[in-house]
């Protein structure tokens, strides 16, 4: 539902409050020092049956339930020791608007008193017209109190629809640019609508006619035009976003337009008013240039990827937490994809950038992630609608790369040498890697070369198709680069992660 353009049925314009709230942050766990390539992510279904599931949020109460919300209109219970429940806890089918593929009950989050007040939020769209709502829901009474509301009528899409609780109290909710193709109403760059927005408000109180109240810090309060609720601009649909308990950083999956899928990691102290930027930006690219402003100033992606290899669109998740892992994925932020099965790992580097890996692979079409109090993630997945829980373990690369570089004005040569570091031989194998942006192969040895958007499959010529444990075959290529000479970061030898070191 993340909104996106081909592929099976995209539910992917929901939205899932990947935290449950809390009022005091939690101690951070110790940063892993595994490399990402040495992690593996796997998942065991706990729960079947669940009709297109969106989101997930945990009770910090000592029940150990999870929250799960289903597209209809429904949140269901699940118990580790009992299963799911059959019966819904919470049923506003007759509010909601689920028509189309991606209206529905989109996201959840439960108030940082839950424990006692028995509050919690629900971000839909509504009957009659698909108008993106945020309502409170009072568990004990099966009330409901709609809060704050935007029109979404002209499409069916992009409703973003994730809400979550900040370590401030807040409480944060987006919403997408309002659907078609193209940001046809160039709501991404404008501030009098709150579409292509991430909102921040006080749910807490209410301020004079508001059911809600704008906090005094957000950046545009006052500003003449602007929507006060804004807290972020420039977004496309942001399906899924977090935030990480241990430093209230921000970080957001954006589904791209056709040509990049984009993750944002914006920190505590830059939020306030960031610009995503679209629809001037898609990823790291200008998509619209009608809608670049001079002079601003646009928050980067921190890592994109290009459908063509396979996806269709992000599934943003969260920093894993928990205790049982940390010593492997300790602070490192996990995503999916809908149609692709990737589980996607990134990490700061401690140079500034970011460290990123394919890791494992999801179930198909996942839309949303979700965590425990304790940390530990689960996700759930569409069609057919299932609960997973998520594990990693350590397992070391079966390959290593070594390549050499070498670059002039507009080309750049690369020379790579694949060594099987694994106990079985390799009879075919498969490389697949990121080039870097404006990089566009002309020529390659030594394999059968395919470039699609940034990434490029290699597949072994018929006279090194075969690697004995501890043997290596050599390969390279010729690209042209519009500035970008750099060299790929990461592979995957027949899907399986590689060691990467340079020559």
């Amino acid at each position: 539902m993340p909104g996106k353009r081909w592929a099976a049925p995209v539910l992917l314009a929901l939205s899932l409050p990947l935290l449950a709230p809390v009022s005091t942050p939690p101690p951070a766990s110790a940063a892993s020092a595994v490399p990402l390539e040495e992690i593996n992510a796997t998942t065991i279904q706990v729960a079947f049956g669940l009709r297109r599931p969106t989101a997930i949020a945990a009770p910090d109460d000592g029940t150990n339930r999870l929250f799960i919300t289903e597209k209809r209109g429904t949140v269901r219970v699940y118990h580790p020791d009992t299963g799911l429940a059959q019966t819904p806890i919470i049923d506003v089918t007759a509010s909601v608007d689920e028509s189309g593929n991606e209206r529905g009950l989109l996201g959840i989050a439960l108030a940082p008193d839950f424990a006692t007040s028995q509050d919690l939020y629900l971000a839909y769209t509504a009957l009659p017209d698909g108008a993106v709502t945020l309502a409170r829901y009072r568990l004990d009474e099966a009330r409901l109190e709609p809060l704050l509301s935007q029109e979404h009528a002209e499409n069916t899409n992009h409703n973003g629809g994730q809400i979550a609780f900040g370590t401030d109290g807040n409480l944060y909710m987006s919403i997408g640019d309002g659907g078609g193709a193209g940001d046809p109403f160039d709501t991404g760059q404008r501030l009098d609508t709150l579409l292509g927005k991430i909102l921040r408000v006080d749910v807490s109180r209410s301020c004079g006619a508001l059911a809600y109240c704008v906090p005094a810090d957000n950046p545009f309060v006052g500003v003449a035009g602007a929507r006060a609720e804004v807290w972020m601009y420039g977004g496309r649909n942001p399906w899924r976003f977090s935030v990480d308990p241990a430093n209230g950083s921000m970080w957001i999956g954006d589904v791209g337009q056709g040509r990049w899928e984009e993750i944002n990691h914006v920190k505590t102290g830059r939020q306030a008013g960031a610009n995503l930027g679209w629809s001037c930006y898609e990823g790291l690219e200008v998509f619209d240039q009608a809608q670049c402003a001079s002079g601003a100033t646009y928050t980067k992606p921190v890592f994109t990827y290009s459908p063509h290899t396979g996806g269709c669109a992000v599934i943003g998740g969260q920093v894993y937490r928990g205790k049982q892992f940390a010593d492997l994925v300790g602070g490192t932020y996990l995503a999916a994809d809908y149609c692709y099965m990737t589980v996607w790992a990134l990490r700061e580097n401690g140079a500034g950038g970011y460290a990123a890996a394919e890791i494992g692979e999801m179930p198909t079409q996942v839309t949303a992630f979700g965590a425990t109090p304790e940390g530990e993630l689960y996700v759930v997945n569409d069609l057919p609608g299932g609960l997973h829980r998520v594990s990693f373990e350590r397992a070391k690369p079966t390959c290593r790369i070594a390549y050499t570089t070498r670059t002039w004005g507009t080309g750049l040569t690369v020379d790579l040498t694949i060594t099987n570091t694994g106990t079985a031989p390799l009879s075919a194998w498969t490389l697949r890697f990121p080039l870097g942006r404006g990089q566009s192969v002309i020529s390659d040895w030594n394999t059968d070369l395919t470039q699609s958007g940034d990434m490029v499959t290699a597949v072994n010529a018929a006279h090194n198709g075969s690697i004995a444990p501890g043997q290596s075959v050599t390969m390279g290529y010729l690209a042209s680069h519009t500035g970008d000479a750099s060299p790929p970061s990461r592979f995957t030898l027949n899907r399986d992660n590689c060691a990467v070191v340079r020559s």
